[in-house]
């Protein structure tokens, strides 16, 4: 089952990948916009003092208008930082300025906090959790990028017995029938499209 979930899981990457490559400066920064709007709404993020975030880049969906709407409310936001192991540090957004461009082995450039490193252990803080995706199923079955990071994060969750909100942006086409599930995946709580808010169960600070 593992290895035919991840060859499902791959091919079904690419065909995102290719959607997204083939959208424009414009149809990101509308998403964006919009997806921050719908976001800032959230019960699971209108009432968190910690949130746990990241900084998305390329065609990813837009996060930066929201970790500004967060970060103006005096939200404390935390940011990641990739370990040379695919592990996730953690650091503080304190304004646009805050921010370091790194490039990770050369596969891509990310933007990550240039202040005090946190430790693995700040993400158990959060009381919400905005995680990267591709894709999201009516399970709530969350496809990733196949880095494996988001997965030690969840993990860590489980083991300390946090359960924090989590929440993913997508594009409203990345909704999708049914994400390949391995045994080790877990759910999210809730998707936010630019054209809506999709619930999967009870979140923790949200409506059942």
């Amino acid at each position: 089952m593992g290895a035919g979930a991840e060859s499902a899981k791959r091919g079904l990457r690419r065909e995102l990948l290719a959607v997204r490559r083939g959208l424009t400066a414009d149809d990101v920064q509308e998403a964006e916009r919009a997806l921050a709007g719908r976001a800032e709404g959230l019960p699971e993020l209108a009432g968190a003092r910690t949130v746990a975030a990241y900084v998305s880049v390329g065609r990813e969906p837009g996060t930066r208008a929201l970790l500004d709407g967060l970060h103006a409310r005096g939200v404390r936001v935390l940011l990641p930082v990739l370990l040379p192991d695919d592990d996730l540090d953690w650091g503080r957004y304190t304004g646009p300025g805050s921010l370091n461009a790194v490039e990770r082995g050369g596969r891509m450039t990310l933007w990550e906090p240039a202040g005090e490193r946190l430790g693995p252990e700040a993400v158990l803080a959060a009381e919400a959790v905005l995680l990267p995706g591709l894709a999201v199923d009516g399970r709530g079955m969350r496809l990733g990028r196949g880095g494996g990071s988001y997965d030690r994060v969840l993990a860590r969750l489980a083991r300390a017995g946090a359960a924090p909100a989590l929440v993913v942006l997508l594009y409203d086409t990345e909704l999708v029938p049914e994400v390949p599930a391995e045994p080790h995946d877990r759910p999210v709580h809730v998707a936010v499209t630019p054209s809506g808010v999709h619930r999967f169960g009870t979140s923790p600070g949200g409506p059942a």
